[in-house]
């Protein structure tokens, strides 16, 4: 790991305050970035768990990403504190909450809730932050995905279906920012024991399968997918855009 591959880079991590998020956010700030924790809960202990392990700056800020007052601020906030954002990880996501049940039993409220975190939230961050990038000079979009949405997984129909707009999303933004030099990735993890999962029990049983799918049969942990993240978010992967990098150990191969 090279602790001068994103030096001077700026870097926002949505839903960085534990698990998945946390990890990646951990990641960009050993390669030299520095970085904004934003959460609904645990921004201000992670941010500065981080600065402490990392020796990085950091930001800790409460956003919801669903709400655009809360982004307005979190992309104002982020330009006041360092100037510039170069990195947008848009990992927040309501998944683990989610009870498994046929689409028919899903009702129309929690779709919406689903929906406005994983796509809006999605969408109302990028809208926030591209016009930085574009004046700073450089950008690298990475959306998380799942590849629930490329197996079709059963049991929890709304959110594959907002999984599967976060990868057309993620394309269709591709070709509205390339002319910036802006890239625009999907990143899709496999059934991963993050640690809002360890605390589900039915959202585990359920994702007992995944293990033996795997051409690599183990579990898959917030770990194995911060080597992607820090290539995506580099200089290495400047001609990468529009593309969804499935990091699942084999299961899903595209």
């Amino acid at each position: 790991m090279c602790p001068v591959k994103l030096r001077g880079r700026v870097a926002v991590v949505t839903g960085a305050g534990s698990g998945i998020g946390k990890v990646l956010a951990t990641r960009l700030a050993r390669d030299g970035a520095s970085v904004v924790v934003a959460d609904l809960k645990n921004y201000d202990v992670a941010a500065a768990e981080i600065a402490k392990s990392a020796n990085a700056r950091t930001l800790g800020l409460q956003v919801d990403v669903a709400s655009e007052d809360d982004v307005a601020r979190m992309a104002a906030e982020t330009m006041k504190t360092f100037g510039r954002v170069d990195i947008l990880v848009n990992n927040a996501a309501y998944f683990a909450p989610i009870e498994l049940r046929p689409f028919e039993r899903i009702d129309a409220a929690e779709w919406r809730k689903v929906m406005e975190v994983n796509t809006l939230g999605v969408f109302l961050c990028c809208r926030a932050c591209v016009p930085h990038m574009r004046s700073g000079g450089y950008g690298r979009i990475i959306n998380l995905a799942s590849g629930a949405a490329i197996k079709g997984v059963p049991l929890f129909l709304h959110y594959v279906a907002s999984k599967g707009a976060v990868i057309a999303m993620t394309r269709a933004l591709a070709r509205e920012v390339g002319k910036d030099g802006i890239t625009a990735n999907a990143l899709a993890p496999g059934f991963t024991l993050s640690e809002s999962m360890l605390k589900h029990a039915q959202q585990l049983k359920h994702g007992e399968g995944s293990k033996a799918s795997r051409a690599i049969a183990r579990d898959e942990h917030p770990e194995d997918l911060v080597g992607a993240v820090s290539f995506l978010a580099s200089e290495d992967a400047a001609f990468i855009t529009g593309q969804t990098l499935v990091v699942d150990g084999g299961s899903a191969m595209v």
